[in-house]
């Protein structure tokens, strides 16, 4: 039978587990997008930080069908040329040491890969997280989620929690960390919970704990990294180095794709079958990848984060808003349900983001979010906050 692509006749198809904008796009344009009726609306959300180099950036879109037209798809049985080229620029953006890379599909099996390294490498089990963090959906990330939906979740798969330390809480983490611990895991800047940035301090004392007792460190820079602070990883940010960087979210722009990137340390002793992943590494996404490597290069998108990241935060704090983040990464503390910021913008068609603190309006737009995007943005504001 067929099915009226434009017209579904079982709208119920889908399990009801989104909460969505009653907005269809029908296609995008840089930091637009653009409805079914014409319509533009101003992305101030880019999918979720995942739309790094703004929405079908041409020379993306055209590696990714260069490539289709050549091999869409072979399993990682076989060595392809642009899996090790991704791999070999990755490395190249990484603090000293992080020189090995494993390559995966969401930013949860990220996650659940690198604490599987930390466990195979130390023999322990212990996983230490921070109150805020938000790692990911699957069973052995529910357990270092914060809230406790996500630790029901896990309770109900029999996963033991990770112990939480106190968000910046530099004596919590030299108190937790000892000789039984596998691994931290953290966000340098928790972006679920409203660009909510660790302190240098904070980070510098996971370093030293993890080092002093043979543990792991752990940045889970799936929202935060891939240059959304400014600087390519957050660990470069705040010159803190980890043992592991999980990356996804923007790494491909808005292609399915995620990484593991390791030092020595973590991979010692990887064998051959110790991970695996089918998709993981594929043709199109490392085409992806390497074109959006290629974007950040050639247009400047650090330097443009950075900048357009400034006038958004003297912007907002002009308008007597608290901002929380760095770079493109913007929490703005709205003083009023920002759920109810947010629908007002919506009815301006700029889209934006909330957070698990209800006061709190994120901002994660296109890394090439241009100053005039912002001024209208930071006018939107205006005019809702008056």
């Amino acid at each position: 039978m067929l099915i009226d692509a434009q017209t579904p006749s079982r709208p119920d198809a889908l399990l009801p587990v989104y909460s969505q904008f009653p907005l269809v796009p029908a296609r995008g344009e840089g930091s637009w997008i653009i409805d079914t009726d014409g319509n533009r609306w101003l992305d101030a959300y880019g999918g979720h930080a995942v739309a790094s180099t703004g929405h079908s950036h041409p020379h993306v879109v055209r590696a990714i069908a260069e490539q289709a037209a050549e091999l869409i798809f072979y399993s990682t049985v076989l060595p392809h040329p642009k899996r090790a080229q991704l791999a070999e620029r990755l490395v190249a953006l990484m603090p000293e040491g992080l020189d090995q890379v494993f390559f995966c599909n969401s930013g949860a099996e990220a996650n659940e890969n690198a604490m599987s390294l930390a466990r195979k490498r130390t023999g322990r089990s212990v996983i230490v997280s921070v109150t805020g963090g938000w790692h990911g959906r699957t069973v052995a990330t529910l357990a270092v989620t914060d809230g406790a939906k996500y630790e029901a979740g896990a309770r109900r798969a029999e996963i033991p929690l990770s112990l939480k330390v106190p968000f910046n809480d530099v004596e919590a983490i030299e108190r937790a960390i000892d000789d039984s611990v596998a691994a931290l895991i953290v966000e340098p800047v928790q972006g679920m919970s409203g660009a909510r940035d660790c302190s240098h301090e904070f980070l510098r004392a996971a370093r030293e704990a993890c080092t002093r007792h043979g543990a792991a460190l752990i940045f889970d820079e799936i929202q935060c990294g891939t240059g959304r602070l400014g600087a390519f990883t957050a660990a470069e940010f705040y010159d803190v180095t980890p043992d592991a960087i999980t990356m996804a979210k923007g790494i491909g722009s808005g292609f399915p794709m995620a990484a593991v990137v390791v030092n020595g340390f973590l991979a010692e002793g990887v064998t051959t079958g110790d991970l695996g992943s089918t998709f993981g590494g594929g043709p199109l996404a490392c085409a992806a990848g390497l074109a959006t490597l290629d974007v950040f290069e050639r247009e400047g998108l650090l330097q443009n984060a950075v900048a357009v990241g400034k006038q958004l935060r003297e912007g907002a704090v002009e308008l007597g808003l608290a901002v929380q983040g760095h770079g493109l990464l913007l929490g703005l503390r709205v003083g009023r349900p920002a759920a109810q910021v947010q629908k007002a913008l919506f009815g301006q068609r700029i889209l934006t983001g909330t957070a698990s603190d209800p006061e709190v309006l994120r901002l994660l737009p296109p890394l090439n979010f241009s100053h005039d995007e912002a001024a209208l943005v930071l006018q939107g504001l205006r005019t809702v906050l008056a």
